[in-house]
Order: C-alpha cells, then structure tokens, then sequence
C-alpha cells in the first residue's frame, strides 16, 4: 500500500482484514496508474459532472463522506437489529471505498484541467470499469457487487445489505445536489 493511498483514503485502516485492506488499497493504486488523474486532481475536481465547475465539494470530499456515512450506518444497523440484518463491516467499507474507483477511468481533463467524461467513460461507466479493476486485485464476490449496485445499474438486480447502505449513502449525498428545490 502506497503512502499516497493511505493519505487519500486514512479509512483503510477502518478495514480489520489485512488482505481485503490490501486488495482495496491495490484497486486505487491500479486504477490511478491507468488514470490522467492524480490524487491532488481527485482533491480538487467536483465530484460530479451533472452540477456544473462551481460545485466546491471535491470527488474525494464526497467519496469519503460516502465511506463515513456507510459506516455509521452499518454499526447503527449491527448495534439495534439484534442480528436479524447483519452487515459485514469490512465488505461494507471496501465496497464504499471502491464503489466509484471506475470513475478514474472515465474522467479526463480538458485543457484547463477541467474533468470531463472521456471516450471511454461514454461506453462504459464506472460500475463496470470499477467492478473490471477490483476483480483484477482479488477483491471478492461480495465487495464487486457493491461496486456494480451501487449506481442505478444496481436497480435491476437485488442487493445485499451491504450494497443498499453504500448506494443510500451515495444518492443521500448527490440527489440533494441534482433535484434540490432551491427556494
């Protein structure tokens, strides 16, 4: 795991699995290799394209924010349902973790180091790309299936409880964004 990664992404360590930690950290690591973007970009660019250059939350204020908020809500869930809806905490995280890694493949930037979608995000977004690199790095079953659910290609299949935390706490912090009534 690289020095960068761990500044990137400190909720690592929140992942007791040496291995999975290992496998998490390893998809960022491959995934900014295949990238234009660099770490400082990824602190810099909006996190989404839909909202316009102004927007001041970055890709990884919104990333990490997801990250926390699933969290939060998996040791809510796991502390007050008395086990009848257990959530694996380390498939959680590494999924939220993961869940937008494909967007460094679909992202470029023009020439004043605007993000755009590139040629190759328009054929493929990022759930599939993202599920292409985590399987590369030995990520499992159950954290690939977050990443491929957790955008509206995950509303035509059925997700598991890890998978429907991570996509609530996505959209909870993007809709807003999109569809807020401004008054």
């Amino acid at each position: 795991m690289t020095e960068e990664i761990v500044k990137l992404w400190p909720e690592l360590e929140w992942i007791e699995d040496a291995d999975l930690r290992e496998k998490t950290a390893r998809t960022w690591e491959i995934a900014l290799e295949r990238s234009v973007l660099t770490p400082d970009d990824l602190r810099r660019i909006p996190f989404t394209l839909l909202c316009g250059p102004d927007l001041k939350v970055t890709f990884m204020d919104h990333k990490r924010s997801v990250v926390h908020i699933a969290r939060d809500a998996g040791n809510k869930i796991n502390e007050m349902y008395h086990g009848e809806l257990p959530v694996n905490m380390d498939v959680l995280i590494s999924g939220a973790i993961l869940a937008d890694v494909g967007k460094l493949l679909e992202y470029v930037l023009d020439g004043n180091g605007k993000a755009m979608q590139g040629s190759y995000g328009k054929y493929l977004r990022h759930p599939f790309s993202g599920v292409s690199l985590a399987e590369e790095c030995g990520c499992p079953p159950e954290v690939c299936h977050i990443i491929a659910a957790h955008a509206g290609e995950g509303n035509m299949i059925k997700r598991t409880t890890e998978a429907y935390i991570v996509h609530h706490a996505d959209f909870m912090t993007f809709l807003p964004f999109k569809e807020r009534l401004v008054v």
